[in-house]
């Protein structure tokens, strides 16, 4: 060991100390004796950690772009998708649980379900998947029940560019700048037409051209992190009801089919014509 190395480390805060190890650690709590639930446990909790860091830059993010700064955005919307990367990949280890290892502990998680993870629901909110109905399974928590409702019905991040794009002089629909947030949208042939302009003239609207990027990044790792969700599911349970009460696969699955930003998928077609 190097001599310079601190070892007197009373009355200091040490690295057990700042990133509270003795709570964390402490924070996997098995209802069975099985050998695996440990690791469904954790791989929970780690993705629960990941998701409140990308409540933490998207947070950051909606309030650069109520500044009207675009710029700062970029690299908050590359770590997201880092995350989510992160979060992708963890699916591998999960998959390692076989359908039978989970059958033996998972009788005992009661109602229990990834449906009821309320900072994936803020996420979703966030980026621009309002359902209210969502709410009612933290009504028995007022305490995430409410922030929950705000974020709801406080516009995305998407809804967050759109308005900024009006602030710029955009020609964006007035029906888009003002309503209801806690309503999800079709996607608007007037819209398609703006984000058109900026693809087609990227040079002098360079930054709403890469913040669109940036986001369809995002919710291009958002599919695929739900898609290999769905796949992770369907290998250890099959087609079982879900723990929550959903349909399980099935409910995955048409979830694969909502859009969080549909203009700047629909653009793709237009460009060039």
């Amino acid at each position: 060991m190097e001599p310079t190395i601190h070892q007197d480390l009373r009355q200091q805060m040490d690295y057990m100390g700042y990133l509270a190890l003795h709570e964390v650690l402490q924070a996997q709590r098995p209802v069975s004796d099985h050998h695996d639930e440990l690791l469904f446990i954790i791989q929970h909790q780690t993705s629960e950690l990941w998701m409140k860091l990308i409540i933490h830059e998207l947070d950051a993010a909606i309030a650069s772009i109520q500044e009207n700064q675009l710029e700062p955005c970029f690299k908050v919307l590359a770590r997201v998708k880092h995350i989510q990367r992160m979060l992708f990949e963890q699916w591998a280890v999960l998959e390692t649980l076989t359908p039978s290892e989970y059958a033996q502990f998972r009788h005992l998680l009661g109602r229990a379900s990834g449906f009821q993870s309320a900072q994936y629901r803020q996420i979703e909110f966030m980026l621009g998947n309002k359902d209210a109905e969502c709410l009612k399974v933290f009504e028995h928590r007022p305490e995430i029940y409410e922030p929950l409702r705000r974020t709801l019905e406080a516009p995305s991040l998407y809804d967050e560019f759109i308005r900024y794009l009006g602030r710029k002089g955009m020609p964006i629909p007035a029906e888009l700048l003002e309503r209801d947030w806690s309503q999800s949208r079709e996607s608007s042939p007037e819209l398609v037409r703006v984000f058109k302009v900026v693809y087609e003239n990227a040079t002098l609207h360079w930054d709403a051209y890469e913040m669109a990027e940036k986001l369809v990044d995002v919710e291009e790792q958002f599919l695929l992190w739900r898609f290999r969700h769905m796949k992770t599911v369907e290998r250890i349970i099959g087609h079982k009801i879900g723990t929550g009460g959903s349909s399980g696969v099935s409910f995955l699955r048409a979830a694969l089919d909502h859009r969080l930003f549909p203009e700047l998928w629909d653009v793709r077609t237009e460009i060039g014509q």
